[in-house]
């Protein structure tokens, strides 16, 4: 959903919100998803030239008592939240990459059976682009419902309506996790620190 024409990011975020309460969508609350990027240290690093990995430590307000460490093109790892509390002891390891806090925050909507979550994705103080999640709660094998997914984003995002995310590719018919739903927070916010000139969104 890009940034609707003459619009802020805010102005288009309370666009889609007003067009959900004009279906029928009711306010459940709030949410935030946030993401600080850690790096390996140099002095890990064995040979000359040799590139480090990157970790991404991630939070939702959806799984308060959990943290979930990314690894690049790796596994999600889900922890508690004293894992925080482990990445300052492995500093030696690990190091905080500088400004590089982004985070999602916005309101939780409720319709019938689709939980949808419109937020705002910050860097710093400004703010960067949207994110808009939506989950069908009778189902947990995500492609068993996607097109019914499909047909429900389309009646309010029209033809910014995103094809089916990368997660689903190689997971078919499994059940669907936390898991998937921060690497595609990841994979969004990873995809506006690219695009920082531009405001840029990402759906799920």
């Amino acid at each position: 959903m890009p940034v609707a024409e003459g619009k802020s990011v805010q102005q288009t975020v309370e666009l889609l919100t007003r067009k959900l309460e004009v279906l029928g969508a009711e306010k459940q609350g709030t949410f935030c998803v946030d993401c600080e990027t850690y790096h390996t240290a140099a002095s890990t690093l064995g040979s000359q030239g040799q590139s480090g990995k990157l970790m991404y430590v991630m939070h939702n307000s959806e799984y308060p008592l959990s943290c979930f460490a990314l690894f690049e093109n790796g596994p999600c790892l889900i922890a508690d939240t004293n894992f925080d509390v482990l990445m300052v002891k492995l500093k030696g390891f690990f190091q905080s990459a500088k400004a590089s806090k982004i985070e999602t925050r916005g309101t939780r909507y409720q319709y019938c059976d689709f939980l949808v979550k419109v937020g705002t994705v910050t860097m710093g103080p400004s703010a960067r682009g949207i994110s808009v999640e939506v989950e069908y709660g009778p189902c947990v094998v995500a492609s068993d419902c996607w097109s019914l997914l499909l047909e429900f984003l389309q009646s309010f995002l029209g033809s910014h309506t995103p094809g089916a995310p990368a997660v689903f590719g190689n997971r078919h018919d499994t059940v669907y996790g936390p898991a998937d739903t921060m690497v595609q927070y990841m994979e969004l916010f990873n995809k506006i620190r690219k695009q920082q000139q531009v405001p840029v969104a990402g759906i799920r």
